[in-house]
């Protein structure tokens, strides 16, 4: 319990993020005050039913702590691509047989309130600029290193969603036309190159081509036990085959900022993550890497900057979801 729910609280709401291993559930006033937080597995390999029935019961279950008469709505934070506005989840990569899953249909039918949908990413960026590093810039870039890449654009204070909702998607810009496949489909997006799971991969396939480095004996020559983390323990050990491949993911993900400063000229970038914890092995190449390519007239005007919000970010970025589109917060945008 974070806090104690009283009966004479209003504009509640019920927030809720669908991950690929854990679902958690929080209940919010419209002071963004967390009351009450509630985590279990999402069981993604029992299916969509399974998971859809888990998630109305913990919704139901945190609701009942105020009383659903002082729920306003419910938002949930869930993995792309979707339609925010449809409240549908095309297909989500963590969660084996999700396609065109009408998830807030599905949710509202079942507690009787409205329930709004966002993408992971996106509604991380819009509560790190309401409540996070980013308060008070109008013009935000948001990215989460970790197992994927993800993030979103804030432009004059409003998320950019797109025609479709599908916006904002940073971990997929191609970065290098003939680089590895990115399991969305394509070919050198970002996430496949400085992600988590590429760091991994990458020290991987340098041990299986005969590479030697402390990497293999962390993982005690079971390159399945490879891991960032595990990368990250043999860099400030001093393995130069470790420091190198977070010199290349820096590199990579410098490159993918700079496109992203040329296309939107955020007054802040934002960055969040497991992989972001690596600090300057990340960090460091990073910034070289934006100073060396871009006129000093974008980075000298945008600050780059860690996240503030921690593992209940898109816990948050729910609940603003929620409390903005029932009016109850100025409005983020058009969901």
């Amino acid at each position: 319990m974070a806090g104690q729910v009283g009966e004479e609280m209003s504009n509640l709401v019920v927030a809720v993020d669908l991950g690929g291993t854990q679902l958690r559930t929080a209940l919010y006033d419209a002071r963004y005050q967390m009351l009450a937080r509630h985590a279990g597995p999402t069981d993604a390999q029992q299916g969509v039913e399974a998971v859809v029935d888990r998630l109305v019961e913990a919704v139901h279950r945190i609701g009942a702590e105020a009383g659903w008469d002082q729920i306003a709505a419910v938002g949930v934070s869930a993995p792309g691509p979707l339609d925010p506005r449809r409240g549908v989840i095309h297909w989500a990569p963590n969660l084996p047989g999700w396609r065109d899953v009408p998830l807030a249909g599905r949710l509202r039918s079942a507690v009787g309130r409205p329930v709004f949908l966002g993408n992971d990413g996106n509604l991380a960026a819009l509560a790190e600029q309401r409540q996070g590093a980013g308060q008070g810039q109008s013009d935000l870039v948001y990215l989460t290193v970790s197992t994927g890449i993800g993030g979103g654009v804030i432009s004059e204070g409003r998320l950019i969603l797109g025609r479709g909702g599908l916006g904002g998607e940073v971990g997929h810009m191609t970065i290098e036309a003939n680089g590895p496949r990115c399991n969305c489909g394509n070919i050198g997006c970002l996430e496949a190159l400085a992600s988590g799971t590429a760091i991994a991969r990458q020290a991987q396939e340098l041990i299986a081509g005969g590479t030697q480095t402390l990497i293999a004996d962390l993982a005690g020559g079971d390159r399945d036990r490879i891991s960032a983390r595990l990368v990250y323990e043999a860099a400030i050990q001093g393995d130069e085959v470790a420091v190198d491949l977070f010199r290349k993911a820096g590199s990579y993900l410098g490159i993918g900022i700079i496109n992203l400063m040329y296309l939107f000229n955020p007054g802040m970038i934002v960055i969040g993550g497991g992989v972001s914890k690596s600090g300057d092995l990340l960090f460091g190449p990073m910034q070289a890497t934006i100073r060396q390519r871009i006129h000093p007239i974008y980075w000298s005007h945008c600050s780059i900057v860690r996240a503030a919000l921690g593992d209940d970010v898109c816990l948050l970025g729910a609940a603003i979801l929620a409390l903005e589109s029932v009016g109850a917060l100025p409005t983020a945008g058009d969901f």
